[in-house]
């Protein structure tokens, strides 16, 4: 565990995404949840001298961050949108069923999903106070059209979750391109441009990362727009995916892993593209 600021802490020990935890005066919120349910609470176990959990926020619905939250009894904040998508999902989820490259293909059968959905949602902004300290909740689509910042004003902290994922590439396939690009300028430019910024698939992380993850968006879009799907659409990602990730330093025991989850991404994303354009 990780002191990212007074108050502010950081787990990258768990499989999938990196999860937080703000304390104020023995209560804690959390950000994000551990896939399996043993590192959930092993993690709050972590916590126990921090303080008592109050509460749950989810910073978008991606697998790798949310089925964990299902076996902590905790009210769920999450934006509107995340409740949307979860509520439709069946309440056992398959990892292998429709791979996308997630830590959470690896759980062959899990239940009881419909626990991890958020019990309280926003539209654009929420301002929490744990025990006197704020704590400030801002819609911030880009990945997800849900993704959303947990922003600690007076540690000058902010969750920024999958908005700069520099290690390995992103999940593709539900984000929107021009939103993520706002969101990614907002963050080099906005009130919090001074902010510490932690993301949830490489932790804290310096600003300049901002500038290299919109640049490689900007190579992606500009590389998928000239995608031809013929005569097979998943043959052609699967051939951006390998040059896109000659960029990366990718041990080789997950190489296959990130180039599935770029491929599914890539194919998914252009598929939606050209639905809208239909």
């Amino acid at each position: 565990m990780r002191t990212v600021a007074s108050g502010v802490f950081l787990n990258s020990k768990f499989p999938g995404v990196s999860v937080g935890a703000v304390a104020s005066h023995g209560r804690l919120l959390l950000i994000d949840a551990p896939i399996r349910i043993e590192d959930a609470r092993e993690w709050i176990s972590q916590l126990g001298e921090k303080g008592k959990p109050r509460s749950m926020v989810l910073l978008d619905h991606h697998p790798d961050r949310v089925l964990g939250a299902r076996g902590l009894d905790l009210p769920i904040l999450a934006h509107d949108e995340t409740r949307l998508v979860m509520n439709a999902w069946p309440d056992t989820f398959k990892g292998g069923a429709r791979p996308i490259g997630a830590e959470a293909d690896r759980l062959k059968r899990i239940s009881g999903v419909s626990k991890a959905v958020p019990d309280l949602t926003f539209s654009t902004e929420m301002s929490l106070h744990l025990e006197g300290r704020e704590i400030i909740l801002l819609h911030r689509p880009g990945p997800t059209r849900g993704a959303i910042w947990v922003v600690v004003p007076d540690a000058g902290v902010i969750f920024i979750g999958d908005a700069v994922c520099l290690e390995e590439p992103a999940y593709l396939g539900d984000a929107d391109l021009a939103a993520w690009q706002k969101t990614l300028q907002q963050a080099a430019r906005g009130p919090y441009k001074s902010f510490t910024l932690v993301s949830s698939r490489d932790g804290v992380i310096e600003r300049k990362a901002i500038a290299q993850m919109s640049t490689w968006l900007t190579r992606v879009e500009q590389r998928l727009r000239k995608v031809k799907p013929r005569p097979d659409l998943t043959e052609a990602t699967a051939s951006l995916a390998s040059a896109l990730l000659r960029g990366y330093k990718i041990p080789s025991t997950r190489r296959e892993h990130a180039h599935l989850r770029l491929q599914v991404g890539l194919e998914r994303l252009y598929t939606r593209w050209r639905a809208e354009e239909d």
